[in-house]
């Protein structure tokens, strides 16, 4: 069993990974139904919460079927982020995380993200402070380092555990590699084999596959993996997974129908919480990878993506459910 804090997970428990623009609550959501042991929110700005900004307070919403859920907060200011901790703990969520590992410039020039990792003494410092100032457990995302030069992810792990915090998730890239090449998950694991490390560690990067998930559980001895990129579209990922370690074997392919009545579901929840103008918008991301592999697609994608109108995008779903009726996904 693993343990964040009081809160209680299974053996390698998949953890939803927190993605700007795609971890809302409608996606949160269908990923717990496919088995997602914990997920997380989109990051949420520091700033922008003591500001009272609209976007930024609505990424506080959490529904309760989502438990265990965590908040991750951005920022490199104390004195705001300490704020920030007051204004989470209203939201009532399961764990706050920390992210030090976004590489976007915007979060970086402003010293926060992964533009923290030049300065693991104000890692550190901040991560304490937080974990002072709430009951909830306070938890870390982060990457190798700057770049690959400056790798001190083994010493950095220990420190933000040695002052508090619960769980760290390790994305296994520097902030100079973005998202480009292959993450490497050697470093983590030189996290995990830490003699003094005791609190869970979890891998995330390039986990697009069942196989991967039971390399990072059983090559490199990893206590869980934090998906990504590829629940995108895709929120079965959890539930394929789990299925290849309980029988060895990969889950059948998903249905047309299970496909589309995802992707309606996830429209439906996504007007109820956004409105109907924000909803549409927000959910043609997904709509790509929902219907992945079907030939001469074009035509009903570009109605679904073009579309400002929640009937007509419902109209192309059923389109789709009659032109595609009897396709096998491979």
């Amino acid at each position: 069993m693993i343990k964040i804090g009081d809160i209680e997970l299974p053996h390698f428990p998949l953890l939803l990974a927190p993605m700007e623009d795609v971890s809302d609550p409608p996606f949160r959501a269908l990923c717990k139904e496919q088995g997602a042991d914990v997920v997380f929110t989109e990051f949420i700005s520091s700033e922008g919460l003591i500001r009272d900004a609209a976007k930024s307070r609505m990424k506080l919403d959490i529904y309760e079927k989502e438990r265990p859920v965590g908040i991750q907060i951005f920022g490199a200011n104390l004195e705001s982020m300490l704020q920030t901790i007051d204004i989470v703990e209203k939201s009532n969520p399961d764990i706050i995380d920390i992210n030090f590992g976004c590489p976007v410039k915007k979060v970086v020039s402003k010293g926060a993200g992964a533009g923290i990792l030049k300065d693991v003494c104000l890692m550190e410092q901040l991560t304490a402070e937080m974990v002072k100032r709430t009951n909830l457990p306070i938890t870390v995302k982060t990457r190798l380092g700057w770049d690959h030069d400056s790798i001190r992810i083994v010493e950095v792990a220990e420190r933000l555990q040695d002052v508090g915090c619960k769980a760290i998730s390790i994305h296994g890239r520097t902030r100079a590699q973005m998202y480009k090449g292959h993450a490497d998950w050697r470093p983590i694991a030189e996290v995990k084999n830490n003699p003094r490390m005791h609190i869970p560690v979890f891998g995330n990067g390039d986990v697009d596959t069942p196989e991967k998930a039971m390399e990072m559980r059983d090559v490199y001895g990893l206590d869980g993996c934090m998906i990504g990129r590829a629940s995108i579209g895709n929120p079965w990922f959890f539930k394929q997974v789990k299925h290849f370690f309980n029988t060895g074997e990969h889950l059948g392919p998903i249905s047309l129908e299970e496909r589309v009545d995802a992707a309606r579901r996830h429209l439906e929840m996504s007007i109820a919480w956004k409105g109907e103008k924000l909803g549409v918008f927000e959910t043609r991301r997904h709509y790509t990878n929902y219907f992945k592999g079907i030939p001469n697609f074009k035509e009903y994608r570009t109605k679904m993506v073009t579309s400002d109108d929640a009937a007509n995008v419902y109209a192309a779903f059923d389109e789709v459910l009659e032109a595609f009726s009897g396709y096998e996904f491979a």
